[in-house]
């Protein structure tokens, strides 16, 4: 039996007995009807003693002596990096989605305010997911989704590829390494253009190539891995390779094209303001101020926090000129590019006491409820540093002063500072 198959046999059957406990006495996974703590309170204990928590369903794979190393590695770096090594099956304490085993382990480290995690994947069994709070800054993702890409680590076991993941997350560099490793694979699997094709394909091969590989990349990936537990092929260690084609296609979606949206809309708010009549239109000379306030911060935009907010600005012109501008919500606080808010929510900021009331779309709602993270839109501090917008001083962003508007209006922020945004 090949390498490959022995260790993928290994772990679906450390997931049929983790899902068989959890059948057995559902109270335990859940943490409902027990004295002990839940399952992932266990986890960050743990993780207070040891950067390292490995399930005993993956002792044999990672025993204590390299529990140890990683330890010792990880202390190193000198970086806030945990790693939590566990089954994940539908239905158990995280509902086999890494996802939500990372933000419940973040919520349960709450006097970590830095933190980088590194777990197993819940949909591809053998592979792992990086998170990182308050913000990407070493790039954790992208390096420990290069890990599996790398030739070295291709018939690794579990411990040494997280010895590899770790290490690129220290270096610092994971979105190279990533766009790296998977460069031949993009090339090998995007369409070739014909000449009258070049300038659509320029602008969206790497879309392309993602659409490629989830309409037929996908279902050739989960068949080869149904063979491989079945003993009859061996197969390279790709399906990682799929969702985080899909993420790098998002980033894809940049600056340029959200200016180009920006200016869409601004123009688009100068004609509304233009056709409407002022003996009928009671907030007509607050769109005004807001489509001047929006051209100003478009043309000295530095990045998409300014671009979202000549958004919010257009979305205030437009409120005003609908006469639901002290009414209407503003965008979501915690990322405006979700768009308009849902709804209205108390949120305490990270070592503060207070609670801010903040307007957040339907998304970060949901984020909040359970208790996870929500996404949020990152700026560069004074050191270069990628942090959430908001946690830039009030007196250098007219962003994090408003909230893009659910802590004051847009138009009040920009005015206050003489138009300018910075």
């Amino acid at each position: 039996m090949s390498t490959d198959v022995k260790r993928v046999t290994t772990v679906l059957t450390a997931l049929l007995l983790a899902a068989l406990t959890t059948t057995a006495s559902p109270g335990a996974a859940w943490g409902a009807g027990s004295a002990g703590p839940s399952a992932g309170q266990r986890i960050a204990n743990a993780l207070r003693t040891s950067p390292v928590y490995v399930d005993e369903a993956y002792a044999d794979a990672v025993p204590p002596s390299r529990q140890r190393q990683l330890a010792q590695q990880i202390r190193r770096t000198g970086l806030p990096i945990k790693v939590v090594l566990t089954p994940l099956t539908k239905g158990d304490a995280f509902d086999g989605d890494s996802d939500v085993l990372a933000g419940t382990v973040r919520d349960r480290l709450p006097d970590q305010r830095e933190l980088v995690l590194i777990t197993t994947d819940g949909d591809f069994a053998d592979s792992l997911n990086g998170y990182e709070w308050p913000a990407d800054t070493h790039q954790t993702r992208d390096a420990v989704t290069a890990a599996g890409f790398l030739d070295e680590t291709r018939d690794a076991g579990l411990a040494d590829l997280t010895d590899k993941a770790v290490e690129l997350v220290a270096e610092g560099k994971g979105t190279q390494r990533y766009e790296e490793a998977i460069k031949d694979l993009d090339g090998a699997t995007a369409p070739s253009a014909t000449p009258d094709d070049s300038a659509a394909t320029s602008a969206a091969s790497y879309s392309g190539g993602s659409a490629w590989w989830l309409l037929i990349g996908v279902p050739v990936l989960a068949l080869a891995a149904a063979l491989a537990a079945r003993g009859g092929i061996r197969t390279r260690k790709t399906p990682p390779a799929v969702p985080q084609l899909v993420f790098a296609t998002a980033r894809a979606a940049d600056e340029a094209e959200l200016r180009r949206r920006a200016e869409t809309e601004v123009l688009a708010l100068g004609e509304a303001t233009q056709a409407a009549d002022l003996a009928t239109t009671p907030g007509l000379q607050h769109a005004l101020d807001a489509y001047a306030a929006a051209g100003t911060v478009l043309d000295e935009a530095r990045g998409l926090p300014d671009l979202a907010g000549v958004l919010a600005l257009v979305q205030e012109g437009q409120d005003a000129l609908n006469g639901t501008h002290d009414t209407a919500l503003p965008r979501c606080f915690f990322h405006p590019l979700h768009g308009r808010a849902a709804l209205r929510t108390g949120w305490r900021p990270l070592g503060r006491r207070d609670r801010l009331d903040v307007a957040v779309c339907q998304e970060c709602a949901d984020a909040l409820r359970d208790r996870r993270a929500p996404e949020v839109l990152t700026d560069t501090d004074e050191n270069g540093r990628t942090v959430p917008y908001f946690e830039l001083p009030a007196e250098r962003s007219v962003w994090a002063a408003t909230g893009y508007g659910s802590l004051k209006a847009p138009l009040a922020g920009i005015n206050s500072r003489g138009i300018r945004a910075r």
